[in-house]
């Protein structure tokens, strides 16, 4: 997996990862599963940005992604990194859609939300990552 900025600075406090089905079900079981991990550690208050991340995310790898991605959450003192790989080809990009058009604003939302993300290539596909300041 790549580095994110600071990811070296701390270990995890607390890591889950979860390999799962790239199906259009498969949004709400990511969403239900980052729910119940960050109110597990606490991170209530950042429940909503990243399910809304996620969410967006992993739209992005039902419909240009392969047919399976992993979703991997990493609670490092205070921020929250989010990863999610898949084997799909091609590097998500931002658009720029005209106000009438039903999609390609997932990235426009990540970007608006996170503190900050990007995309790295990794050995058979690629990765998102996000990361979001949180506190208890």
């Amino acid at each position: 997996m790549p580095l994110r900025p600071g990811s070296l600075s701390a270990p995890p406090i607390r890591t889950v990862e979860y390999l799962l089905p790239s199906v259009p079900a498969g949004v709400g079981e990511a969403r239900s599963l980052v729910r119940a991990d960050l109110t597990r550690w606490g991170l209530t208050s950042s429940v909503d940005d990243c399910l809304l991340i996620v969410s967006e995310l992993i739209t992005n790898v039902v419909r240009h992604g392969g047919s399976a991605y992993a979703l991997r959450l990493e609670d490092r003192d205070g921020r929250l990194y989010g990863e999610v790989f898949d084997p799909g080809g091609g590097v998500p990009r931002r658009r720029s859609p005209d106000a009438d058009a039903i999609s390609g604003r997932g990235l426009q939302i990540v970007a608006a939300i996170a503190d900050d993300w990007g995309v790295a290539a990794a050995d058979g596909g690629k990765v998102v990552w996000f990361s979001v300041g949180c506190t208890p």
